[in-house]
């Protein structure tokens, strides 16, 4: 197998700008969701609200996504990211809006919730097309044999995207407030766009473009459930963030259990960050390839352990602590995803297969968060949190038990094939 190089893909133009634009619209998208979910617990001061935003996202994500990633393999794809980018600065616009005293003077507080539901349900439309295009965009730039080493950067330049905006947007809102700090957002999204524009078109590689809706969804869903990695790997990493999405409930942490107001609440939520950034720059140097089943199944079900410590937890460094290692382990899980799905998808199935990956995974997201939020309401923040580890830890072991094919996954033979071609 010729020698690893660490930074193959970075030599590639188009590449270095596809990794600027994601760290513009990631940093904008994370620094959003923050100051909003900060926004509404303040206003309600109910751990339901926080569940409700999940699931607004979650519907129309999940709903659509079947469809996005048929859509995205019959259309070419720059254009297409630039038009729901487009569509996007206006979600962040219309939250900038509703924060402005001027413009909501009189508003009822339920009438500025449900106007913020709506913004987040369209997000979560748009959502549905974000995965599948950059996942398809990524391997028009650069060949095949560097798809693992871009599937590492390019949810590194995700990472970090998303540690810096979560970090700044507590600080954001203690130096600037909640409308100032969406301005901020504003301006970040109109800059990926900007971005996109630097990125030539791309040729549209699915040979059936006229091909039915139904047959196309149908090929993608086969593909997907006969490829027993990738549907191994989706179904742990979905199961894994459904109940260990604690993040959520980090409002009520940081105001109520901590007690260390927006700008600690800024940090803990930019832990699970820094220490997935940490170890996705590892594995640019330290190839995962080999037992990389065996690493999956370790990395997660270390993840449901630091869940369950951030929960019990009392004390601020402890709880950062667990965050931060909930990170480390999670960049494990998302370089390995990433390179299977890299490694295994054919070229003009692309956007079906990301789409799935998103209803699994990316969707899952949406869906923890209500899970969270209704558990913490039925049990206690504390209780739901450590909940959600043990559910993870249970399903990292079944996993374990009854899919021996999976827990032996080694892709080190898929890694000699792309340096052949």
């Amino acid at each position: 197998m010729a020698k690893n190089d660490p930074y193959a893909a970075l030599r590639y133009r188009e590449f270095n700008i596809f990794l600027l634009m994601r760290f513009l619209l990631v940093f904008g998208w994370s620094m959003q969701f923050i100051v909003i979910e900060w926004e509404v617990y303040s206003l309600t001061k109910d751990p339901l609200s926080l569940a409700i935003i999940g699931l607004m996202e979650f519907i129309p994500a999940f709903g659509m996504a079947l469809f996005a990633g048929h859509i995205v393999d019959q259309r070419e794809k720059r254009n297409l990211l630039a038009l729901i980018i487009g569509a996007f600065s206006l979600i962040s616009l219309g939250l900038f809006l509703l924060t402005w005293p001027a413009f909501i003077d009189g508003w009822e507080t339920n009438t500025i919730l449900y106007s913020v539901y709506a913004l987040v349900f369209f997000g979560g439309f748009l959502r549905s097309f974000f995965g599948p295009i950059l996942f398809s965009l990524i391997a028009l730039i650069v060949p095949k044999k560097v798809y693992p080493n871009a599937a590492t950067w390019s949810s590194s330049s995700w990472q970090i995207a998303s540690v810096v905006g979560l970090a700044f947007s507590g600080f954001a809102i203690s130096w600037f407030g909640v409308h100032w700090s969406l301005l901020i957002v504003f301006s970040l999204v109109m800059l990926a766009l900007l971005a996109v524009m630097f990125i030539g078109k791309k040729p549209i590689l699915n040979t059936k473009i006229n091909e039915p809706i139904k047959q196309s969804l149908k090929e993608g869903l086969t593909f997907v459930f006969k490829t027993k990695s990738i549907l191994g790997a989706l179904t742990l990493d979905m199961v894994s963030v459904l109940f260990g999405g604690a993040v959520i409930l980090l409002p009520i942490f940081a105001q109520d259990i901590l007690k260390v107001g927006s700008e600690g609440f800024g940090v803990l939520r930019a832990a699970p960050s820094v220490g997935a950034i940490l170890t996705m720059i590892a594995t640019a140097y330290i190839p995962i390839s080999k037992n990389a089943g065996k690493k999956l199944l370790v990395a997660i079900f270390g993840f449901g352990l630091c869940i369950i410590a951030f929960g019990l937890s009392s004390i601020f460094w402890v709880s950062l602590v667990a965050l931060f290692f909930s990170g480390v382990t999670d960049g494990v899980s998302m370089v390995i995803r990433q390179t299977i799905l890299q490694l295994k998808t054919p070229d003009h199935m692309r956007g079906r297969v990301a789409s799935v990956n998103s209803m699994f995974v990316g969707s899952s997201n949406e869906l923890g968060a209500f899970e969270s939020g209704v558990t913490a309401k039925l049990m206690g923040t504390v209780t739901a949190v450590v909940f959600g580890g043990t559910m993870t830890l249970i399903t990292v072991i079944t996993t374990a038990v009854v899919s021996p094919t999976f827990r032996n996954l080694d892709l080190t033979k898929d890694f000699e094939d792309n340096d052949k071609d």
